[in-house]
């Protein structure tokens, strides 16, 4: 106990005596105790210094991929307007000029590439930051490349790049793919999550309410807004303020955003939420992904169960069928109201699910791809562990059905298989994959 302690808490109850061991003791104490504060005191400033050094917002040589777009992309000049303009260009009667963020990820690669196809102007748009491997993402840009569709390098966040694209072309559409993904990346990087499907959203929105025309706005949402609700399957009107992950609580966020500007500017806006999306050209952090790699690899796969041995299971939705819904809501889409920044009347707002309907156990998805791969999997059951993964999603679209003509004609057998045979061609039988 320090002798500090011994000192009432009362004044006026305690006579100090003036004895010069007395004086000298505390005298030493003091200047111990405030040796020991100074120390602590610059042990504080020092973690702060770090932690300001180090964080992302204020070091612009920051190793965050969410923001090293920023700094790092040049744009402009009359050949890069001339692209921009050239890849916007719509060239079918009654087409939209489309500006798809995300445009070298897996969903906005193939919504790009379908839009293109079927003669409307897109012009995408995409960081390429290192969440996963860039080169996949780089070859997707390829892909579109080949099909007329250019993809501006930089980040969401960067206003005054949004603003040069409005200005050199008047978009009659948005569709804002570009997010954070992933569920349990959130617990290791947070901040990125906050930077891009928050921050990145308002930072587009706030471009898009002040367009003239204003764009209408299709926009990803997820299906991860459910949480842990357990009323199956889930529907739109069903309660959404139970996020189980940081990701999830982003996009809830999100659908927060979009109504309000919505209400206050006159933006149109329809948010998707998308259920355990699959397919050729996917993304590497998915189950179905790394499962075909390791499974190559003759790694043993981790099948997770619940409590009680229950079964973990989602709604898995092959990509061409979300992409049919995404081109559904962006016909459906009708006019933002608002214009130069001020609303004239109501504007649309929506959300749908957008989902398959039949959520399979992780365990069958396993023994697809054992059958696929011809492969006899070595499993390791483990139980579900606490990082923001829900036990199962299950969509109902009769909103999507009823409004959008969505109607997903793809299983999970059939849409895998497309899967294994493109990630053999691509990474050459798969030795690329274990390289």
């Amino acid at each position: 106990m320090s002798h500090l302690d011994d000192i009432p808490s009362t004044p006026g109850k305690f006579k100090m005596e003036k004895s010069p061991f007395i004086h000298n003791r505390l005298r030493w104490h003091w200047q111990s105790s405030l040796a020991k504060l100074s120390f602590w005191s610059f042990m504080f400033l020092a973690v702060i210094l770090i932690f300001f050094f180090r964080s992302p917002s204020s070091n612009p040589n920051s190793q965050d991929p969410s923001r090293r777009s920023l700094r790092t992309y040049n744009w402009g000049g009359p050949a890069w307007e001339k692209r921009v303009r050239s890849s916007a260009r719509v060239r079918s009667r009654n087409g939209f000029s489309v500006l798809v963020t995300g445009a070298a990820g897996f969903v906005g690669t193939h919504v790009s590439a379908a839009l293109k196809k079927r003669g409307d102007g897109v012009l995408g748009l995409d960081n390429f930051n290192d969440y996963y491997d860039p080169s996949l993402k780089r070859a997707r840009q390829a892909l579109l490349e080949r099909s007329g569709v250019f993809i501006v390098e930089g980040d969401i966040n960067d206003s005054a790049l949004l603003r040069k694209l409005f200005e050199v072309v008047a978009f009659t559409h948005v569709m804002h793919l570009a997010a954070q993904a992933g569920v349990r990346y959130a617990m290791e990087n947070p901040g990125s999550y906050v930077h891009s499907n928050i921050a990145g959203f308002v930072s587009l929105l706030e471009v898009c309410k002040s367009a003239n025309p204003q764009p209408a706005i299709v926009w990803a949402s997820s299906s991860s807004v459910y949480g842990l609700n357990s009323k199956v399957p889930f529907s739109e009107s069903d309660r959404t303020d139970q996020p189980a992950s940081l990701y999830a609580a982003t996009k809830k966020a999100g659908e927060e955003i979009a109504h309000t500007y919505n209400h206050i500017y006159g933006l149109s806006l329809t948010g998707l939420r998308f259920f355990t999306v699959y397919g050729p050209w996917g993304r590497p952090d998915m189950a179905y992904f790394f499962f075909t790699r390791d499974i190559l690899k003759g790694k043993s796969i981790p099948i997770f169960e619940a409590a009680n041995h229950g079964t973990v299971a989602r709604d898995f939705t092959y990509i061409d069928d979300i992409v049919k819904g995404c081109l559904a809501a962006l016909d459906t889409a009708k006019k933002s109201t608002g214009s130069g920044g001020k609303k004239k009347g109501p504007a649309q707002l929506r959300v749908y699910n957008l989902g398959n309907t039949s959520p399979v156990p992780v365990s069958e998805l396993v023994r697809i791809l054992e059958r696929l791969l011809k492969i006899k999997v070595k499993r390791n059951i483990m139980k579900l562990p606490r990082n923001g993964d829900v036990q199962f999603t299950h969509a109902n679209i009769s909103l999507a059905q009823r409004e959008l003509g969505y109607k997903p004609t793809t299983d999970l057998q059939a849409g895998l298989k497309k899967f294994v045979r493109w990630y053999l061609r691509f990474y050459s039988d798969g030795k690329k994959a274990a390289e």
